[in-house]
């Protein structure tokens, strides 16, 4: 039986952990961070075949971060799971700490690509797909997406590519918070109706509440059972999630909150 009790604590365990280092480091991406952190949670505790006292064993699931600026909820995520101490935290972003603001796979034990480079992460997952069904591997592929890189051609070749290659070992979750740096994705570069390109694609389209952990974990089960096609999540979320003055505002895709608002938001997100 599932805890969703528990999940739900350690979402706002890791919704907290975002605020402090964004705070103490004076810089970071809290909003797209808030938004996906169900979804990892979820992941990392529930679905994902990882084990942090091995974490290069050769049938883990392969988590891939498309969206790699969203380092305060990957670390937070791998420190919580026991992939690292989560003192280390405190440290994000400072000079000579392995917790760099976008991540790198020699520094920081889970992470499975360096990342940075919206939309070339779903390229990497798929090759990194295609090599498992090709060694007839067990484990399967994750990539964490945000619905404002869709907005690049490469992701497309790579969605094309997936469908033909009948890569189902591949799950594509997409954090649609319909925000991105510059405003709402609807103005920057419209992607909707996204379920229909992705079906026209091929792709096996699951949508679900990104904040509901009952229908996060289904979501993940149908993607499971899915043959003959990649999977994409669609998660319906908020970017800022947790914290009421980050809610559904653009303005904390890049922005760190000072101590005063800190404050304010660990209130909010006290258990």
């Amino acid at each position: 039986m599932r805890d969703i009790a528990q999940l739900e604590k350690v979402g706002r365990q890791i919704r907290r952990d975002i605020i402090q280092m964004t705070t103490l480091a004076g810089s970071g991406h809290p909003g797209g961070s808030l938004s996906a952190t169900d979804l990892m949670a979820a992941l990392y505790f529930e679905i994902a075949n990882v084990d942090p006292s091995d974490p290069m064993k050769e049938d883990r699931d392969r988590v891939i971060y498309s969206k790699a600026h969203v380092t305060p909820l990957i670390y937070s995520v791998l420190a919580r799971r026991g992939f690292f101490d989560p003192e280390l935290l405190k440290t994000f972003r400072k000079l000579g700490s392995p917790l760099q603001g976008h991540p790198h796979i020699h520094c920081v034990p889970g992470i499975e690509m360096s990342g940075g480079s919206l939309g070339q992460g779903i390229s990497i997952a798929l090759g990194t797909a295609i090599a498992g069904k090709m060694d007839r591997a067990p484990w399967r592929v994750y990539c964490l997406m945000g619905d404002g890189e869709l907005q690049e051609g490469q992701v497309w070749e790579a969605f094309m590519a997936a469908a033909h290659y009948k890569a189902d070992n591949l799950t594509a979750i997409i954090d649609k918070n319909g925000l991105e740096i510059d405003g709402t994705t609807k103005d920057v570069m419209d992607i909707d109706p996204l379920e229909k390109k992705l079906e026209a694609f091929g792709w096996h389209v699951i949508e679900c509440d990104g904040h509901d952990y009952g229908q996060i974990l289904y979501a993940f089960d149908q993607a499971k059972q899915t043959k003959g096609k990649p999977q994409a999540i669609i998660a319906h979320t908020v970017k800022g999630k947790g914290v009421s003055f980050m809610e559904n505002n653009a303005e904390w895709h890049g922005k760190a909150p000072n101590q005063v608002e800190a404050e304010k938001a660990l209130l909010e997100l006290a258990d």
